[in-house]
């Protein structure tokens, strides 16, 4: 599929929009109820020139790429935040309504379609960011990276599983940290409080499937680090951690 994989930008083909959330996926049913980022549509409607579109042979969505312009190189921000993506997606909505010039490019969500997986598409994906960014005329690309095989570790500490390397070549032991540094990316930091999901007990049983009746630590499928259930409060948190990645343009 990789030679027939056609990527532009939302720009140039806003009949795709629709597509962008009805397109198949792998993600966890809880973090589609992420506090800050749940809903990323307007994304699409504020910086389509920054969302990537990918289609196969057959003209349907098998991927997209959603980035978002922001001011880094400001007072009070300047350095990439402990709080990754949530505070990006802040930022970048905030100067898109105060008008401000941005001089940097975070990317924020990248998927590849349920049955395209495994096919390269990915790394041509993050790769078409970042020339999308330097086309722009920015010269940083940055991603609260969520690593691709965490999940299998959730009581391994994220600084310790990020800078994990395999023994046979240096590369990131993680797959999609590997994606990002074979794209010329750089693992910086990690960002403990990236993404939070909230949620009632109920609610959680609901995305989860889980009886969260214990108090403590919950193992959930799919999420990076374990889930606090406070059964005293009825309410469950997960504060997710990302890795900064950073691509000098």
């Amino acid at each position: 599929m990789n030679g027939d994989l056609v990527i532009t930008t939302l720009a140039e083909r806003p009949e795709l929009s629709a597509s962008l959330w009805s397109m198949p996926h792998t993600w966890p049913a809880f973090m589609e109820h992420e506090l800050v980022g749940g809903d990323t549509e307007w994304i699409a409607a504020g910086f389509p020139q920054h969302v990537l579109v990918a289609t196969g042979p057959g003209g349907d969505l098998v991927a997209r790429a959603l980035s978002v312009p922001f001011v880094l190189g400001t007072e009070g921000r300047g350095e990439l935040p402990a709080t990754g993506w949530d505070q990006t997606l802040r930022w970048a909505l905030t100067d898109l309504r105060h008008g401000r010039t941005p001089d940097t490019v975070s990317a924020i969500d990248m998927t590849v379609a349920t049955g395209a997986q495994r096919r390269g598409i990915a790394g041509r994906m993050v790769s078409a960011l970042r020339d999308n960014a330097r086309a722009g005329g920015f010269k940083e690309l940055v991603a609260p990276a969520r690593p691709s095989a965490k999940h299998r570790e959730p009581d391994t500490p994220t600084a310790a599983y990020a800078v994990r390397d395999r023994p046979e070549d240096g590369l990131p032991h993680d797959p999609w940290l590997r994606v990002h540094v074979r794209a010329g990316g750089a693992v910086e930091s990690v960002a403990p409080a990236s993404r939070t999901v909230v949620g009632s007990l109920g609610q959680w049983r609901r995305w989860t499937g889980l009886p969260f009746d214990s108090e403590g630590p919950v193992t959930v499928p799919g999420a990076l680090v374990p889930v606090y259930c406070s059964l005293r409060h009825e309410h469950a948190v997960y504060c997710e951690p990302n890795v900064w990645v950073r691509y000098r343009l």
